[in-house]
């Protein structure tokens, strides 16, 4: 058990994790650091800081069920891909050498930032070329949204930092929907990915079971309070928190 202070610290990094997971993702962006200052090796705090906002990605999931009404078809598809993709994340951090894969990581979360920024603009595109050519508003989900989804599982499964801005970036110019309904599907898609590389670190990693329940108790708290200001949220305002977080994770990686 960590010292009180140290404990509490924990505790209200997971509390704060969880809250901008539910919103946007990236919360592995206060945790990881927070361990990492407190002395947590690198790999430990790793692994410790994923299971542990498992049961947070869960809370959030629930705290958007309304907004996942009549997706269960697209969820059930795309949670498929996350699974792979989070477990095949999972495996990377275990057998590739400490740092080879987050070479990329700022790549992708700008990817995912210009993403989510040109989104509108290439929806009301979409939505034209499609009115002009007689097609039905409604539409199935590009063929890309699945293995694209499954990638960012990948990511997720190894480091997860900026997972929900790759994530919602990914579905807002693949998904015609509402930005709060893909935040939903966004939620459940991330729980996927955390739980399952979670299950794998439980039998595989060096875990510290304390981290684990101090960030997961918080996540959990923190989720719901997210998910409540979250929701509520226009979509011009919470597109500009996800550029926000997602420039915060940039700045991170780079100093």
């Amino acid at each position: 058990m960590p010292p009180l202070l140290e404990a509490l610290a924990i505790l209200l990094a997971g509390v704060a994790a969880g809250g901008i997971n539910a919103v946007v993702g990236s919360g592995t962006l206060i945790t990881f650091p927070t361990l990492l200052a407190f002395g947590v090796p690198p790999v430990v705090a790793n692994v410790s800081n994923n299971i542990g906002l498992a049961p947070g990605s869960v809370s959030g999931a629930i705290g958007y069920r309304r907004e996942l009404v009549g997706q269960r078809a697209r969820v059930l598809r795309l949670v498929s891909g996350s699974f792979l993709g989070g477990l095949l994340g999972a495996v990377l951090l275990i057998v590739l050498p400490e740092g080879a894969f987050e070479t990329i990581v700022p790549v992708l979360i700008g990817l995912g930032i210009v993403l989510v920024v040109v989104q509108p603009r290439l929806s009301r595109r979409v939505a034209a070329r499609r009115e002009a050519a007689g097609a039905p508003a409604s539409r199935p989900d590009p063929w890309w949204v699945w293995p694209t989804t499954a990638l960012a599982g990948v990511y997720g499964g190894y480091f997860g930092a900026a997972q929900g801005v790759i994530l919602m970036g990914i579905l807002g110019i693949g998904i015609d929907e509402s930005l709060q309904r893909l935040n939903a599907v966004k939620n459940v898609l991330a729980a996927v990915v955390n739980g399952v590389a979670g299950v794998l670190f439980v039998f595989v990693a060096d875990v510290d079971w304390w981290l684990v329940l101090l960030i997961g108790t918080g996540a959990v708290v923190g989720a719901q309070l997210g998910a409540s200001v979250g929701r509520r949220l226009p979509p011009t305002v919470l597109r500009a928190v996800i550029v926000v977080v997602g420039l915060a994770a940039l700045v991170s990686f780079a100093v």
